[in-house]
């Protein structure tokens, strides 16, 4: 048995594992005894069939079964070892002739790389108060959330919501048959509803309006009728506003006002930490050159399927390109793989990253408070599945690194529109 390598890049490899028949002919001989045990053939008491028969009927299938126990034998008692593999390994190749075995494999190898010096990265994390004013921008969204719609007898206007059926019309502007959408709605507060307004504004129940969408080649007609115009009646601050929209926690306006101030700014410092994490994973990727094996990479994105996948309820679109999609998904994958290994090397460089029992607690305590689940109810789903128990410590571990990294790094405070501003800015480069 011999395992040659070559080297594709710095962290890709193929290696070419060759035996020959004397390498497994143990294994076939004790594969062959086996079996010659456990086969029934008629005209032959059970465990009596010759072996030469046996070889005969069974021989190709035995020795492929046990050809494939071999190389995984020799893959993780001798390649895992010594290689160290990332990523999933990929078999190329595997042949079987004239009594010689070939199997090539396409790993990946960690890559080799210096962390920079974490006092030189700059990072921008932004910073928010509640307002007052704030707090009344959403009891206005939420009375307006709860409230109804009611059907009035006046003219259309830009906060009124309109029920109306549309028919395609031709470029002589005659009704398309088969193209007729009844009962459709129309929010003419909507952004989007914009070119329906400047149509529509100042209608009323029956009128009949056609109207042009678009330009040249591009543009669509349509003849709109005017079923129901609805104007909102908002909800009541009440008792009952008040209680159902703050859990219990709150009785009068004032309270209610405390309560959603605090609940909003709990959203914000949380969506703090999440997007301060993001700029240091950005600003770390940036300063490192990582290569990625491919190997590694393709798992990433195989991953990226089976998200998409289980969005789709267990199933893809029956027109979906996973060759396009992939590529979509490329550079996303490398700096997720990139930050993978960034993140292991901070594990090591940094004293104390271990994971102590209240870690485990505080974590599933703060998880259950985010997904509205219990403690108890969290721990017992770790302990129903063990995978997800380590993604649970890997996932402490670099909370770890994250708190570390606040520590190290310069970040800099800015508010919250000077901070949107600057992430458009960097969007569109």
């Amino acid at each position: 048995m011999n395992i040659s390598v070559k080297e594709i890049t710095s962290v890709d490899k193929e290696l070419t594992l060759t035996a020959n028949r004397e390498d497994l002919q143990d294994t076939f001989d004790k594969a062959y005894k086996k079996y010659k045990n456990q086969i029934a053939m008629p005209g032959f008491r059970p465990g009596k069939v010759p072996l030469t028969v046996v070889k005969k009927r069974f021989g190709k299938e035995i020795e492929l079964e046990e050809i494939n126990n071999y190389v995984q034998r020799v893959y993780e008692k001798d390649i895992v070892p010594e290689y160290a593999p990332v990523g999933e390994t990929e078999m190329l190749d595997l042949k079987w002739e004239n009594d010689e075995l070939e199997v090539v494999f396409k790993i990946g190898a960690k890559p080799e790389f210096e962390l920079k010096d974490l006092k030189k990265i700059k990072v921008n994390k932004m910073v928010h108060d509640v307002t007052d004013e704030e707090v009344e921008e959403e009891i206005e969204r939420t009375l307006e959330r709860e409230g109804t719609w009611e059907d009035v007898d006046t003219k259309a206007t830009k906060d009124s919501k309109l029920i109306v059926d549309v028919i395609s019309l031709d470029a002589d502007g005659n009704p398309v048959d088969g193209e007729e959408d009844t009962d459709q709605v129309i929010d003419l507060r909507q952004d989007g509803a914009k070119d329906f307004l400047k149509s529509l504004k100042g209608k009323k129940t029956g009128d009949v309006v056609d109207m042009e969408l678009g330009d040249g080649d591009e543009t669509d007609r349509f003849r709109v009728t005017i079923k129901k115009v609805q104007k909102l009646e908002k909800a009541e601050m009440n008792e009952e506003f008040i209680t159902k929209n703050s859990n219990g926690e709150a009785k009068t306006e004032d309270e209610f006002k405390s309560f959603l101030k605090s609940q909003m700014q709990k959203y914000y410092d949380q969506s703090t930490d999440d997007m301060l994490k993001n700029e240091l994973v950005e600003a770390l990727v940036e300063a490192h050159e990582v290569e990625v094996p491919e190997v590694f990479l393709e798992q990433i994105l195989n991953a990226y399927v089976e998200q998409l996948k289980q969005q789709q309820g267990g199933k893809l679109p029956a027109n979906f390109d996973e060759v396009v999609y992939k590529e979509e998904m490329r550079e996303r994958g490398l700096n997720e793989a990139k930050w993978s290994f960034i993140s292991q090397k901070l594990q090591e460089s940094f004293e104390d990253i271990e994971i102590k029992p209240e870690d485990i607690d505080e974590f599933i305590s703060a998880e259950a408070a985010r997904y509205g689940a219990t403690a108890d109810q969290l721990k017992q789903y770790y302990a129903q599945n063990p995978n997800m128990l380590e993604q649970l410590r890997s996932s402490i571990r670099e909370n770890k690194v994250f708190e570390k990294l606040e520590d190290e790094v310069k970040i800099t405070e800015v508010d919250k529109e000077k901070y949107r501003k600057m992430r458009e800015k960097k969007s569109k480069k």
